[in-house]
C-alpha cells in the first residue's frame, strides 16, 4: 500500500535531506569541469549540475540556450541567466554563425527604439511591449535592486524567449545571407513562435505552447494562471518582477491551436477547407460510408449500420457581451465542432420559438426554454455526441440564447446526421425530453429553409436510462433503450460524462472573445473525441466481455418465463412484441404493450383530479378535495415512520435517529398547516364557541394510538367524536397520534348531524382510490417477491449472492408491510364513513394469510397448485367473465417481454 512505500523511506528521510543541502554547496576544489579554471556557474538542468566557468557555460548551453543556471557569490548560489554570460543564438546555417554576417556588426535592430508604452493586445504594430517589470502604484520597487538576471538588458536587440523554463533574455542574430527568409520566419524554423512580425521582441518555443495546450486540456489551467506558473519558474522569489507576457502568449496560443490542427488534419494551407468540421476528428467506429464502411457492404442491414446520437445541453459553458462584437478574427469558424457562426445567425433570425406544451412531466428544458439571462450573450451550449462510444459531432455544437430552444437543438441535430452519413438510413436518437421532442421535428425542418433531413431517414426516439425514470411512466416502456430493439449495450447518457471534461475549461471561456471561445472549446472537444479514440479498442473489449456474460443471464432469465407458459401464449405475445417494435418509429405509444393493460382502478389523484373538475359541491370550500387528499398523504407518512421506527428496534444507530426525527418534524410541520387549513373547512369556530358554554365532554387527552404491529390497526381513532375533541387530539406534538381532523374521524352520524356529509361523501371517494393504490402497491410488491425467490434467492450459490437476494427480500417485505397497514386503515376509515355493503364487498378484510402467497401459487402451470386460489384482491379488477388468473397472465405477460427485451 502507499503506506507501506511511506514506512519504507522514512529510514532514508535524514539522508535524503543531508544529499539536499550537500548539493546547494560547491564541490571541492571549485575548478570548472572542462578546463578546471576557476569555476563560475552550474547548470542545476544538466544531468549532475556540473561546475562550469563563463567560457565553457556558454559553448556548452550553445544547444542548450533555455536553461536556469545559478552563479557563485563567494557564499553562495543565486540564480543568473544565459545571456549574462554573452550566449548569442544564431538562426539558419544549423546553429552556426551566418558567413555574411560582419562580426563587427551591431546586433540586428540594435539602433531601434524600445516601445515606451504597451498598447492592448493586437494594437502592437512596433514591437511587444517594453520588458520592464509592471508594478502597481502602491507596490514600489527600487528598480537597483531587481536581481540582474531578471533585468532586461540594455544597449543591444535582446529577444524576449518564453520557455517551459521560464522567461529568458537571448541575444539573436539572423541569418544574413541574400536568400535569406524573414526574420519571423528564421524564428519560426528555430521552432520560436513569434508574437508580432513587424519587429519582434517576443516569441515562444514550441515546447511552452505545447506544455500550455497540454496543460489547458488536461487540467483545465487558464492562461493567466499558466504564465503566473511560468514567472514563478523564472523567480520563485521575485515572481512579480518577470516580465509580463500573458497576453502574448493568449494571442500566440490561438495561432498555435489552428496550426496544429492542420497538420494532424493533413493540410499543406489553409486555403481551401474540405467542408465544415474537417479540422477535427470523429468516432473511429461508428459507421462512416467510404471511411470506415466499404461500397459493396448491404446499408439496409437496420442495425448494423444504424447511428446512434445523444443530445443535450449543458449551461456550463456560458459567455458574456462582448465589448467589441464587430472587431473579431475568426481563425477556424465552422470547421470544429462549433457551427459556423454567420449561418447558425441567419437561422435564428429567421426562425421564430415556438413553445409547445409538454403532455409529459414539467422538464425544466421544457419550462425554462425561454428564460433570459440579460448579463450573458450565450446561456450554454447544446451538442450532438454518438450514444454509444462518447464522441462530439463536428459543426453540430450551437451556442444558446435563453434556455434549451428546440430550434438551437434541431440545428445541432440536422448538422449531425449530415455528417458522413451518405446511405445510411437509421438513426437511433437520445435526448432527455424526447417525449415531447420529437413529436413535430418533421414539421419544424420541413417549415424550415435552412434545416434540411432526408425523407427516407427512420429515426427512433429514445430517452436515457438515468432521465427517463424522471418522466410519466408511459415513456419508461416508449423511450427506454431497454425496448429499443438493436440498441444493444448502451444507457444514452454518455453524453453527461462528456460535460465534465468540457467544464473544465469553460470558466476560462466566460470572458473571452467569441472565436477565442470557439477555438478553445473545439480543441478540448477534438482532445475528448481523441482520447476516446485511443482507449476505443481496450473500451471495446471489456464492453464485450460484459455483454457476453450477461446476455448468458439474461437468455436464463427468459427461458425460465418461457417454460412457465404456453405455446398459444408464447405466439401470441410474440406477436405483440414485433408489431410494436414495427410501428414504434411512427407511432411510441404501440410500446405500451409492455405494460400491463388491464384496466386498472382509478388512483387517488384521479379521483382528487375528477373532484377538483367537477364544479363545487353546495356547502363545500373550493379546494376541499386537495385538503382531503393532503390529509391522507400525512396519514400515510405516519404509517410509514412508525414501521421505519420498529424495523430499527429500540437502539437505533445515530444516523436512523436523525433520519427519524427529521422525518418526525416534517410530519408535525404538515400536521399544523393541515390542522390550521381545517378550520376553514370543518367550520371549527362556531363550534368550539358552543363547546365552551356547554358542559358536555371536555376530557381532550387520550392515550397514544400506535401500531402495535402491521397486522392490526387501531380504530380507535375512528369514532363519533366531537370537533372539539379531534381537534383538540390532532393538535398534540405527537407526530405519531393517529387524530388528524378528517370528516372519518367524526363518524358519518356526527357528519350527518354537522351538514358535513359531502366533506365526508368526498373523503369516501378519495378513501377507495387510497385503497385502490395500496392493493395495486401490495400485488406488485408479491409478484416481485415471488419472482426474485423462483430466480434469485434459489439459484444462489454462494453466501454473497444469498445476502444480496435476501436484502431485496425484505426490502419488498417492507413494502408489503406498508401498503397492507395503509389499506387496514383505509378500510376502518371507509367503515367510519358509512360505505354500504357494495363498497365493503369489494373493499374486504385484509387477512395476515392473504400476505403469504407462495412462489409456485405465482408459477403459471405448476401441477401441485392447480387448485390453489390467490387473495381476493388479485382479480378485484377482472371482469366477471374474465379468466381468474387474468392478473397474474397480465403480470407474466410483462415479465415475458422485458426479459425478452
Amino acid at each position: 500500500t502507499q503506506n507501506d512505500y511511506i514506512r519504507e523511506w522514512l529510514p532514508y528521510r535524514e539522508d535524503f535531506l543531508h544529499i539536499l543541502l550537500d548539493l546547494e554547496a560547491p564541490p571541492l576544489p571549485r575548478i570548472c569541469k572542462i578546463c578546471q579554471k576557476d569555476g563560475v556557474y552550474r547548470c542545476p538542468d544538466c544531468m549532475h549540475q556540473p561546475l562550469l566557468c563563463t567560457n565553457c557555460c556558454r559553448t556548452t548551453h550553445a544547444s542548450h540556450p533555455f536553461h536556469r543556471i545559478q552563479q557563485w557569490t563567494g557564499n553562495f548560489f543565486e540564480d543568473s541567466a544565459l545571456h549574462m554570460t554573452g550566449l548569442q543564438l544564431h538562426l539558419g546555417h544549423g546553429g552556426a554563425p551566418c558567413p555574411s554576417a560582419s562580426t563587427n556588426e551591431a546586433p540586428p535592430l540594435s539602433g531601434q527604439s524600445r516601445p515606451t508604452t504597451a498598447g492592448k493586445d493586437g494594437d502592437q504594430t512596433k514591437g511587444d511591449r517594453q520588458d520592464t517589470p509592471t508594478m502597481d502604484d502602491d507596490e514600489w520597487e527600487d528598480v537597483d535592486n531587481i536581481p540582474l538576471h531578471l533585468r532586461p538588458p540594455v544597449g543591444s536587440k535582446h529577444l524576449t524567449i518564453v520557455d517551459v523554463t521560464g522567461v529568458h533574455f537571448v541575444l539573436v542574430r539572423p541569418c544574413q545571407c541574400p536568400n535569406a527568409e524573414s526574420y519571423p520566419l528564421q524564428l519560426f524554423r528555430a521552432k520560436l513562435c513569434p508574437s508580432t512580425f513587424d519587429k519582434p521582441s517576443t516569441a515562444f518555443t514550441f515546447s511552452v505552447l505545447d506544455d500550455f495546450l497540454r496543460d489547458n486540456v488536461e487540467c483545465g489551467t487558464s492562461g493567466m494562471n499558466y504564465y503566473s506558473k511560468l514567472r514563478r519558474v523564472t523567480s520563485n522569489v521575485f515572481p512579480h518582477l518577470v516580465v509580463d507576457r500573458y497576453r502574448e502568449l493568449l494571442r500566440v496560443a490561438r495561432q498555435w491551436r489552428l496550426l496544429k490542427l492542420l497538420k494532424w488534419s493533413g493540410f499543406q494551407d489553409n486555403m481551401n477547407p474540405s467542408k465544415d468540421g474537417d479540422l477535427v476528428i470523429f468516432c473511429a467506429a461508428c459507421p462512416q460510408p467510404g471511411i470506415n464502411v466499404g461500397p459493396t457492404a448491404n446499408l439496409d442491414e437496420s442495425w448494423k449500420y444504424t447511428r446512434a446520437v445523444v443530445m443535450d445541453g449543458n449551461f456550463k459553458a456560458e459567455h458574456m457581451h462582448e465589448r467589441r462584437p464587430d472587431d473579431q478574427v475568426w481563425l477556424m469558424d465552422g470547421r470544429g465542432f462549433m457551427v459556423r457562426n454567420p449561418p447558425y445567425q441567419a437561422y435564428l433570425k429567421a426562425t421564430p420559438h415556438i413553445t409547445e406544451k409538454s403532455s409529459c412531466n414539467n422538464h425544466k428544458a421544457i419550462s425554462q426554454a425561454s428564460a433570459s439571462r440579460g448579463k450573458l450573450n450565450s446561456t450554454g451550449v447544446g451538442a450532438t455526441a454518438c450514444a454509444r462510444h462518447g464522441c462530439f459531432y463536428p459543426h453540430s455544437v450551437v451556442d444558446f440564447q435563453k434556455g434549451e430552444r428546440q430550434l438551437n437543438m434541431d440545428y445541432s441535430l440536422t448538422h449531425a446526421l449530415s455528417y458522413n452519413m451518405t446511405g445510411i438510413e437509421n438513426v437511433l436518437c437520445f435526448y432527455d425530453i424526447n417525449c415531447a421532442y420529437m413529436k413535430n421535428l418533421r414539421r419544424r425542418i420541413e417549415s424550415s429553409d435552412l434545416l434540411h433531413l432526408p425523407p427516407s431517414l427512420r429515426i427512433t426516439a429514445g430517452i436515457g436510462m438515468w432521465h427517463v425514470h424522471g418522466h410519466k411512466k408511459e415513456c419508461y416502456t416508449r423511450y427506454s433503450p431497454l425496448f429499443i430493439k438493436g440498441a444493444g449495450w448502451v444507457d444514452g447518457e454518455i453524453i453527461e460524462t462528456l460535460w465534465s471534461t468540457l467544464n473544465i475549461v469553460s470558466a476560462s471561456t466566460r470572458g473571452m472573445t467569441s472565436p477565442h471561445r470557439q477555438e478553445l472549446l473545439d480543441f478540448q472537444m477534438n482532445d475528448s473525441n481523441f482520447m476516446k479514440m485511443i482507449r476505443m479498442a481496450d473500451s471495446l473489449s471489456r464492453k464485450l466481455k460484459t455483454a457476453r456474460a450477461s446476455v448468458v443471464l439474461a437468455r436464463d432469465a427468459f427461458e425460465r418465463f418461457n417454460k412457465a407458459i404456453t405455446p398459444e401464449q408464447q405466439r401470441n405475445w410474440g406477436r405483440q412484441e414485433e408489431t410494436a417494435l414495427l410501428r414504434r418509429v411512427h407511432d411510441p405509444s404501440v410500446m405500451d404493450v409492455f405494460e400491463i393493460q388491464l384496466k386498472k382502478a382509478p388512483t387517488v389523484h384521479a379521483v382528487e383530479l375528477r373532484l377538483l373538475e367537477k364544479s363545487p359541491r353546495q356547502g363545500v370550500h373550493h379546494g376541499a378535495a386537495s385538503w382531503i387528499t393532503r390529509g391522507l398523504a400525512i396519514e400515510e407518512a405516519e404509517i410509514i415512520l412508525n414501521i421505519y421506527r420498529k424495523d430499527n428496534g429500540p437502539n437505533p444507530s445515530e444516523l436512523k435517529r436523525l433520519t427519524i426525527a427529521r422525518r418526525a418534524e416534517k410530519l408535525s410541520a404538515d400536521r399544523s398547516r393541515f390542522i390550521a387549513d381545517g378550520r376553514i373547512y370543518l367550520r371549527v369556530d362556531d363550534e368550539f364557541e358552543r363547546s365552551d358554554e356547554s358542559d358536555g365532554r371536555t376530557d381532550l387527552t387520550l392515550g397514544q394510538d400506535t401500531l402495535d404491529d402491521e397486522d392490526a390497526v387501531s380504530n380507535d381513532g375512528y369514532s363519533d367524536s366531537s370537533l372539539v375533541e379531534v381537534f383538540g387530539r390532532a393538535s398534540s406534538n405527537d407526530p405519531t397520534s393517529p387524530y388528524l381532523p378528517l370528516p372519518s374521524k367524526f363518524g358519518s352520524a356526527y357528519c350527518k348531524a354537522k351538514k358535513l356529509h359531502r366533506l365526508a361523501q368526498m373523503e369516501l371517494e378519495l378513501r377507495m382510490g387510497q385503497a385502490n393504490d395500496a392493493l395495486h402497491g401490495l400485488r406488485l410488491a408479491l409478484a416481485d417477491k415471488a419472482v426474485i425467490f423462483r430466480g434469485v434467492v434459489r439459484p444462489a450459490t454462494n453466501y454473497s449472492m444469498r445476502t444480496r437476494a435476501w436484502q431485496m427480500i425484505h426490502s419488498i417485505d417492507t413494502s408489503v408491510k406498508q401498503c397492507a397497514t395503509i389499506y387496514r386503515q383505509c378500510r376502518l376509515a371507509m367503515i367510519s364513513l358509512g360505505a354500504d355493503s357494495d363498497i365493503l364487498d369489494r373493499y374486504q378484510e385484509l387477512q395476515k394469510s392473504h400476505l403469504s402467497a407462495t412462489a409456485a401459487a405465482f408459477t403459471q402451470g405448476a401441477h401441485d397448485h392447480r387448485d390453489s386460489h390467490l387473495p381476493w384482491f388479485w382479480t378485484m379488477d377482472i371482469p366477471k367473465d374474465t379468466d381468474s388468473k387474468s392478473w397474474l397472465s397480465e403480470f407474466y405477460r410483462i415479465h415475458w417481454l422485458r426479459a425478452k427485451a
